[in-house]
């Protein structure tokens, strides 16, 4: 039996809403700017690490403010158990003097604002943008893009080109809690190596040809 991708929308809001009644992001955050810091430390890392390593750093540095007036030094040892984090520290401590010298410590509610933040892409701002704000658009990484694709929502080589995909498809109202049934879906079942086809509520929805 094949179902149209608008059928899929509605089968995936009713099946991982169950399983996932209040999604969010697994990042552990107070406010916009943790957030935003801690997406920036996601990047090659996985949110569990993140947590571990930001419940230090946001005991020393809970806001722009006090983060832009940290030594150096400091930001990077706190950060030093994550992938890139020379990098990482660098952007982390330019973001928060440009915040603070631009936009008196607040993380500003605009993408073009978040992304001519140092070290913030588009998938950064989008997730400070949903998450933080409230706002419906589509953070789209390598779960998001994998489980789209394999499912049948979009037909898609590209982030950006799964990210319009998705928004012309997903229902306004929809659109934040899918990013998480999505990338939740991707993250614990629909793994990249070794699915987990036999136990996947949306197995029968799905167009995967690999699925076992």
């Amino acid at each position: 039996m094949s179902f149209s991708v608008e059928e899929k929308i509605g089968f995936i809001r009713t099946a991982l809403g169950r399983i996932y009644p209040e999604p969010k992001s697994e990042l552990i955050y107070d406010s916009p700017f943790q957030l935003l810091i801690a997406t920036i430390l996601a990047a090659q890392a996985t949110d569990r690490q993140v947590n571990i390593l930001t419940k230090k750093l946001f005991d020393v540095c809970p806001d722009a403010t006090t983060m832009s007036v940290t030594d150096p030094e400091t930001i990077r040892d706190l950060v030093r158990s994550i992938n890139y984090c020379n990098n990482k520290a660098k952007n982390i401590l330019a973001v928060s003097k440009k915040l603070v010298e631009e936009y008196e410590g607040e993380v500003p509610a605009s993408r073009d604002a978040l992304e001519s933040l140092p070290g913030v892409g588009r998938k950064t701002a989008n997730v400070v943008l949903s998450n933080a704000f409230r706002q419906p658009v589509m953070p789209v990484d390598t779960h998001v893009h994998r489980v789209s694709n394999r499912i049948g929502l979009v037909k898609t080589s590209k982030p950006e080109d799964t990210e319009t995909g998705l928004i012309k498809v997903i229902p306004e109202a929809w659109v934040i809690d899918f990013h998480h049934y999505l990338l939740l879906h991707g993250r614990y079942t629909c793994k990249a190596k070794k699915p987990e086809c036999q136990g996947c509520v949306l197995r029968d929805i799905c167009d995967y040809p690999d699925k076992n």
